[in-house]
């Protein structure tokens, strides 16, 4: 390998980017915009869920679990129903996503001590709403079922008698629950995956579709270094994204940052060389740019989004799909950036997931270099 002709490849791209103001602002903005409209956008925390009440017992007791549920952050009561159509109505115009029906014998079941009905009805059409609002209404209930219980075994007793199990949960690296803390750690991989990739995509694309590629392979530079010369230019440009993106993350969402720092930049090198070098082998294999535009978002956009991990739980996947994201890099990149921001987690428990890096890195580069060696037919 000749560092010169390297040297004269890398400063030929640099030179090709400052010289193309819009791709440069593109590629430093985008990854901003994209974090900024996703972070505050994208969010898995349900809280002031619209509810409807149905009370068809007016009894104290009945109105004493109303006011659980108002007193809870997770709900809003916007309508007192007086009917099931009304809260067919609500649910339809998307004014409401729970009801609650209390039953006309609900108090006199509490106090004869008997099983006490509640109905709860969910808008299922969004069905991951309505699964967390289940969770949190279940947790008002129980809760209020406890206290009626406690209270009713004190009034036969006459005493508190004491509680065989007490519970005390704590959450531990995002203990406030907040989605934000471990949706932009995962955004800002999924980001520079796609950023980097498109960016390295275009570029040997570019130069067959202006017929420089010709003269690039009648030139004793050989594939090896032409790739690492391109690498090594557009590597400038997602370093300074990841570094964009690793400080809005800090400091704009305020993600806690508990690790070393030192090991999330040598993980953001690995792994925009792998995302780079998978670029450049779409580019060396397409002779347009608009072909290898559609292979990058296909192999960043979508890989990046549904099978890293970032939304979804790979382990409640197929497992032909879990064996497909085996091979989707950002996957051990969101553990690296998820478990050095919000654990603290050390290369003890994360190099695998390094090594993996570098395995991907060196196999899709290797592959690039070997298409580069293919001279014009």
């Amino acid at each position: 390998m000749n560092f010169r002709r390297l040297r004269a490849i890398g400063r030929k791209e640099i030179l090709h980017i400052i010289r193309d103001p819009r791709s440069l602002t593109s590629a430093i903005a985008t990854p901003l915009i994209m974090l900024t409209i996703f972070g505050y956008a994208l969010s898995l925390d349900v809280d002031r869920i619209p509810m409807i009440v149905y009370d068809q017992d007016q009894t104290p007791q009945s109105r004493e679990l109303i006011e659980h549920f108002r007193g809870s952050r997770y709900f809003a009561i916007v309508e007192n129903a007086q009917g099931y159509r009304p809260i067919e109505e609500a649910m339809d115009s998307r004014k409401a996503l729970l009801a609650i029906v209390i039953p006309p014998d609900y108090s006199r079941g509490l106090q004869s001590g008997r099983i006490a009905d509640v109905q709860l009805l969910f808008d299922g059409s969004d069905s991951n709403t309505a699964a967390i609002a289940k969770g949190y209404a279940d947790g008002v209930v129980q809760q209020y079922a406890g206290q009626v219980r406690l209270e009713a075994q004190t009034a036969r007793a006459g005493k508190v008698p004491s509680a065989g199990v007490s519970i005390d949960t704590r959450v531990w690296y995002n203990p406030d629950m907040l989605s934000r803390n471990f949706i932009v750690p995962g955004l800002i991989a999924v980001i520079m995956m796609i950023i980097t990739g498109n960016l390295s995509s275009l570029t040997i694309a570019r130069e067959w579709e202006n017929g420089t590629m010709e003269q690039l392979l009648s030139t004793p530079v050989r594939p090896v270094e032409l790739a690492l010369g391109k690498l090594s230019a557009y590597f400038l440009v997602g370093l300074l994204d990841t570094l964009i993106c690793l400080f809005m993350g800090a400091f704009v969402f305020d993600v806690p940052f508990k690790g070393s720092l030192l090991l999330l930049m040598i993980s953001s090198f690995v792994f925009l060389f792998g995302a780079l070098s998978t670029g450049i082998l779409i580019s060396a294999s397409t002779r347009t740019q608009l072909v290898a535009y559609q292979l990058g978002v296909m192999t960043s956009f979508l890989p990046g989004f549904l099978l890293s991990g970032f939304i979804y739980a790979i382990s409640s996947m197929p497992v032909i799909i879990q064996t497909v994201s085996l091979f989707v890099s950002a996957r051990y990149y969101i553990n690296i950036i998820k478990g050095v921001f919000l654990k603290g987690t050390g290369l003890e428990l994360l190099w695998s997931d390094l090594l993996l890096l570098c395995g991907y890195g060196a196999l899709m580069f290797f592959f690039a270099a070997r298409k580069l060696r293919q001279k014009v037919a």
